[in-house]
């Protein structure tokens, strides 16, 4: 493993925090926290830990010894010296010779001894840096490490490679034990600078910051080295077959089914797959394999304690793909609901099951399906999977994969602590996925911010590339390049969609131009165009999300940015009134033909909103056709005022989220008598 501290670098990062005034001491711990933050073969995803003791002036104006330790919700990679919340260091080494502390009072008493009661958490870790007496103290779950504790030999494995100053820790739960477990151990042996806990990870510590983190990649590489001399037995493959499906036409199926027994809780499921993913879920003994645990027990409470696996039939369709993928998921319900009984019994306290739904699914000859309540959490999900895989599969090449015992990870899965990590409160989106046609025009921007903003999943959709690029500098979103107009480009967005997210809940069909003219002079073409545009590419959009919505069997949502014009056309505006006439038809057909499926179909009938639809110069020209001014035209309704894009924003909100209402136009006109419906 590379050794990545540059001394230029170490510089800079004292030069930048002390302009903030930060001391060098919590610069160079941001500093080598980043560099085994960035290193995927350490670290995941806010795993791990690292501190430093130094010296802080409180506001009584006193300097005081404090332990400077990662804080819960921080991410190593990106840490900033605000995620190095100050304890009191004092206090905490008072602690040293207390028989027992339990997880609640440890987590008061660390608050209570921080120097700004607003810091985030100290890291459940935060006893076991205070006690080994060194300056800098890092923490990962570097993947070798994983690699030779993880098995039966592990013990004797690590004795052999590792010398005189590393100590090796058996596997007691993080917390406060393990804390006065360390402190036993280094204080029978104090010349150690590493300690490797077994199916953990590895501390390593010294008064030096470069020095620390030169120690954990020492003694990585070390085992790294190691592993590659021992003799290698390739794990065996299933047959390769093919089926007559894509992953993104089974996504839809398998997310459909994690919200059987909670259709309330939507999941957002992501397609993974690479050669290291393709040997896990392929060998002939993954079920056995992929059941003894995770790689590290932290991942338990984002992946479960085993995967859904499914193995469809040899050329094997859609449908039957979907009766195998049923049958597997209520085996795995039960699978959990046994495990669940079976360890609740065995530890203290009552424990609520938690949601039976795996998170993650491996379809072998397929892929990988990670699932989370929305993407970054289904992502997470995906890279520790993709991590468990490469340590599994290695230690199976070379022995047998073993683990810490199915109660020991039952307890971590249920901690407090742990679940404190992932746990928020939902938003009344969260988990739904939402595509909006025309997503890069005024309307498009209102909707995206207004169900973004209430915790869905947004994909943008639109046929002009200079503003999509654009966006994409702006937003972290999907967006896709899109032509409404074209059956084979809008497949090509909906695969891409439900290989990213798993499929789609609500469509705004958004999508729109506004061309005018007397409809007795206008030309075939241009009235043609307007229907592709205002009518068809609707119907293709639509189309392609009701068969994603019927595959996953869990309701759905189709909302259509219609007019006013459909019901009261303006003068010299045909080409564009015409085929919104037929758009609010086309609603309320979907609303009849497939609400017995739960979708619901429902539309806005909009007016006078500036859009790129409704420029300036349009606005003069419409004014000029009814003959008044511009000011009078964009106020001319019932409440005299301007009715702007957050308007129809919210009108697309509400009947997205009034679950009893389909087949219903919503006019967003400011009170337009001619123009009003039921």
């Amino acid at each position: 493993m590379k050794n990545d501290w540059l001394n230029s670098e170490a510089k800079k990062f004292i030069k930048k925090y002390n302009k903030f005034g930060f001391s060098e001491d919590i610069a160079l711990r941001v500093y080598t926290s980043r560099l085994l933050g960035k290193n995927k073969e350490l670290v995941l995803h806010g795993g791990g830990n690292t501190s430093v003791k130094t010296k802080i002036r409180d506001i009584d104006g006193k300097n005081y010894q404090v332990l400077c330790v990662k804080g819960s919700g921080w991410d190593m990679a990106n840490i900033e010296p605000e995620g190095l919340p100050a304890v009191k260091l004092e206090p905490l080494l008072a602690m040293k010779n207390k028989k027992y502390l339990s997880d609640e009072n440890m987590v008061s008493y660390q608050k209570r001894n921080l120097i700004n009661i607003k810091s985030p958490n100290p890291s459940v870790e935060t006893f076991l840096h205070a006690f080994l007496p060194f300056k800098f103290v890092d923490h990962t779950h570097a993947d070798a490490i994983l690699n030779v504790t993880n098995r039966p030999e592990g013990f004797e494995l690590c004795n052999k490679i590792f010398g005189d100053k590393v100590a090796l820790v058996p596997y007691v739960m993080p917390g406060f034990m393990l804390a006065k477990k360390v402190y036993e151990i280094y204080t029978k042996n104090p010349k150690i600078n590493c300690l490797i806990l077994m199916n953990h990870g590895i501390f390593t510590f010294a008064n030096d910051a470069k020095k620390a983190y030169s120690l954990m990649i020492k003694y990585v590489s070390q085992a790294e080295k190691v592993i590659k001399k021992l003799k290698i037995k390739k794990i065996k493959q299933i047959k390769k077959f093919n089926t007559k499906f894509e992953a993104y036409e089974v996504a839809p199926i398998i997310r459909g089914l994690l919200s059987d027994n909670h259709p309330d809780q939507k999941f957002i499921v992501n397609y993974k797959i690479n050669s290291h993913l393709k040997y896990f879920i392929n060998g002939k003994n993954v079920r056995t394999y992929s059941s003894k645990g995770t790689a590290t027990p932290d991942h338990v409470i984002r992946v479960k304690p085993f995967p859904l696996i499914i193995t469809p039939k040899k050329n094997s369709s859609l449908n039957d793909f979907k009766i195998t993928a049923q049958k597997a998921m209520v085996n795995y319900r039960k699978k959990y609901i046994t495990y669940f009984n079976k360890n609740k019994k065995k530890i203290k306290g009552k424990k609520v099951m938690l949601d039976t739904s795996p998170r993650v699914v491996l379809v072998q000859n397929v892929g990988v399906f990670s699932v989370g309540k929305d993407l970054s959490a289904a992502k997470i999900a995906g890279d520790l999977t993709e991590t468990n895989a490469k340590v599994i599969t290695s230690v199976e090449e070379t022995s047998k994969y073993k683990f810490i015992p199915e109660k020991d990870l039952f307890d971590v899965e249920y901690w407090s602590l742990e679940q404190a990590k992932i746990k928020r409160n939902k938003k009344l989106l969260e988990g739904n996925i939402v595509v909006v046609s025309g997503a890069t025009g005024t309307i498009g921007l209102a909707a995206y911010k207004m169900f973004k903003s209430y915790g869905a999943e947004v994909v943008l959709l639109d046929n002009n590339l200079q503003r999509l690029n654009e966006l994409r500098t702006k937003i972290s979103d999907l967006c896709i390049y899109c032509d409404v107009t074209n059956k084979k480009s809008i497949k090509n967005a909906f695969k891409q969609i439900c290989e990213k997210f798993g499929g789609v809940d609500i469509l705004i069909s958004n999508a729109g131009t506004a061309p005018g003219g007397a409809i007795g002079e206008v030309s075939d073409d241009l009235l043609r165009k307007s229907f592709e545009i205002n009518f068809f590419a609707h119907q293709n959009c639509a189309s392609e999300a009701v068969k994603i919505m019927k595959k996953q069997n869990i309701d759905g949502c189709l909302l259509f940015n219609i007019s006013k014009q459909a019901v009261n056309p303006g003068k010299n505006f045909g080409p564009y009134g015409l085929p919104k006439s037929a758009l609010l038809s086309l609603c309320k057909q979907y609303a009849v033909d497939y609400g017995s499926y739960g979708i619901r179909s429902n539309g806005v009938n909009a007016d006078r909103i500036r859009s790129g639809l409704m420029t300036n110069k349009m606005i003069k020209t419409r004014a000029k056709a009814r003959s008044v001014s511009e000011y009078n035209y964009m106020r001319g309704n019932l409440l005299l005022d301007e009715v702007k894009a957050e308007d129809v924003a919210k009108a697309f909100f509400h009947l997205a989220t009034s679950k009893k209402t389909t087949g219903a136009v919503l006019t967003v006109d400011g009170g337009n008598i001619a123009a009003s419906l039921r």
